[in-house]
């Protein structure tokens, strides 16, 4: 018995089967095989064709059936997908227009304009965030920019909403989802209705909420024919990335915590504490294991966007006669902290955790006696831990005292180096796993499914791969390192 998979991003779209009573994954398939196009008509833009997603998925399950493996077992259904993007139908289910995905920026005016109209206080007591450049925000933008579009509109809905939909023909979203589109009132727990109204959003246009982890539909026959599942298969979770990253890491009490270092690197902790960041330099969303009632399951995220770009560009235009590995071995060869030399790798465009200030990369201290490609490299990887360490920082402002981090084995997690550091700055253990976000929503959708009777039950069998402690002989002179690298980063801000 199986249960399914289903993990859409704005690069790719990833299935997977779990098998139910191992645990282990027996098949996947990525798709497209080259990254998905993203359309940017105007500079800040970001869209994607929300059918491309449904066609890159059916192509990746009718790849797992060609491989012999026989979907007819499949007994559940889970969706994890990009976060922060707005899909909107007409009422034949068609999308009005192309998807405004996660990393466009064109709402953000809008955002700065309704923090200020509906107060500071209000937003940050009770959306624990700033509307910002969100699903709310990006919704208003279509009202006031696109008023036929938005005549047109049935009900908006996030990617993994119309994922679930195509597959049960139900429009519902889940309160976890709600609160990505800074539409969930954490202090009522309920909608937020005060940012509909000063939108202007129409309450029929909201779809029903259904639970995260639990049936939300059945596969219509006409989905189930197309992609060879059985009809009735139940469809019983969904949550965005960066909660679903979490979740397959077994990352659901408070005070856990969960780090990714690909392109950009992103840390997320549990707290069911609802506090808000003054300067929204991280945002609070719903866990995915919250409840709607009682005390809520909460999620912190954090995102860097200058972490594993910046290892890329140094491998590109430092050591391209080196593979990663091989990189990794030489930065080792130079001293902790690398003999004064100090990266910021905040290159990659505007950093939230920064307040939304871009201050490009720096390397500072180069002495060219005694500096080398060694010290560039392992400052290289110092950096970009420090910046973690940063937005952890700012995350234990907020109460999460995180002593383990779960992450999986992959990207700047394959570096021993960048692992040790990380874990020394933040005298934290980490643990390392081999799971990702397609099998995740498999587990999901087993446990809401009922196939699994608890979390307990779901994650007996999550493999932990390796364990770092933190080095002791490190913590002087990194702490010593990252004080000179924050005063830095202090002074690039004052520009």
């Amino acid at each position: 018995m199986y249960s399914l998979g289903i993990d859409v991003g704005s690069s790719s779209v990833k299935v997977a089967l779990l098998d139910i009573a191992s645990g282990k994954c027996v098949c996947s398939s990525t798709n497209p095989k080259t990254e998905a196009p993203i359309k940017a008509v105007r500079k800040g833009w970001a869209e994607q064709d929300p059918q491309s997603w449904w066609k890159y998925m059916s192509e990746g399950i009718h790849e797992m059936a060609s491989a012999g493996y026989d979907l007819g077992q499949v007994a559940s259904v889970g969706i994890s997908y990009q976060m922060h993007g707005l899909v909107a139908l007409d009422r034949d289910g068609r999308p009005v227009r192309d998807a405004i995905i996660w990393c466009d920026s064109r709402a953000v005016p809008l955002g700065a304009e309704a923090l200020q109209a509906i107060g500071y206080e209000q937003c940050m007591s009770h959306l624990l965030n700033s509307p910002g450049n969100f699903t709310a925000s990006k919704l208003a933008w279509v009202k006031r920019n696109e008023p036929d579009n938005y005549a047109r509109i049935w009900r908006f809905m996030l990617p993994g909403d119309y994922i679930a939909y195509r597959l049960t023909g139900e429009a519902t979203t889940t309160a976890t989802g709600m609160s990505e589109g800074i539409l969930w009132d954490f202090k009522d727990m309920r909608r937020a209705h005060f940012v509909a109204d000063y939108f202007g959003i129409e309450s029929d246009k909201f779809c029903p909420v259904v639970p995260a982890i639990g049936v939300q539909g059945t596969l219509l026959p006409a989905a189930a024919e197309e992609l060879g599942v059985p009809a009735g298969t139940p469809v019983s979770y969904r949550a965005g990335d960066q909660p679903n990253n979490a979740f397959s890491l077994n990352v659901l009490n408070p005070g856990e915590i969960t780090a990714t270092g690909g392109t950009s690197g992103v840390v997320y902790g549990v707290t069911d504490t609802p506090k808000a960041d003054p300067q929204s330099r991280v945002n609070t969303f719903l866990h995915v294991t919250s409840p709607t009632t009682g005390v809520p399951r909460l999620g912190v995220l954090l995102c860097i966007n200058g972490t594993g770009i910046m290892n890329s560009w140094v491998h590109r235009n430092v050591a391209p006669d080196l593979g990663y590995p091989q990189m990794n071995e030489l930065a080792v060869t130079a001293p902790v902290g690398a003999d004064g030399l100090l990266i910021l790798p905040f290159g990659n465009g505007a950093e939230r955790v920064l307040a939304n200030r871009g201050t490009g990369a720096r390397m500072v201290g180069l002495d060219l006696v005694r500096h080398g490609k060694a010290h560039i490299l392992r400052a290289t990887q110092e950096g970009i831990a420090f910046s973690f360490r940063y937005g952890i920082d700012i995350m234990k402002e907020m109460g999460l005292k995180p002593d383990v981090i779960r992450a999986g084995k992959a990207n700047m997690f394959l570096s021993p180096l960048f692992r040790s550091t990380l874990a020394t700055l933040c005298d934290a253990r980490i643990e390392l796993f081999d799971t990702d976000g397609s099998l995740g929503a498999a587990r999901g959708a087993a446990l809401g499914a009922g196939i699994y009777k608890s979390t307990d039950e779901a994650f007996a069998t999550l493999g932990r791969l390796d364990v770092i402690e933190p080095e002791a002989a490190w913590k002087q002179p990194l702490e010593a390192a990252y004080g000179h690298w924050k005063q830095e980063l202090t002074n690039s801000l004052k520009y």
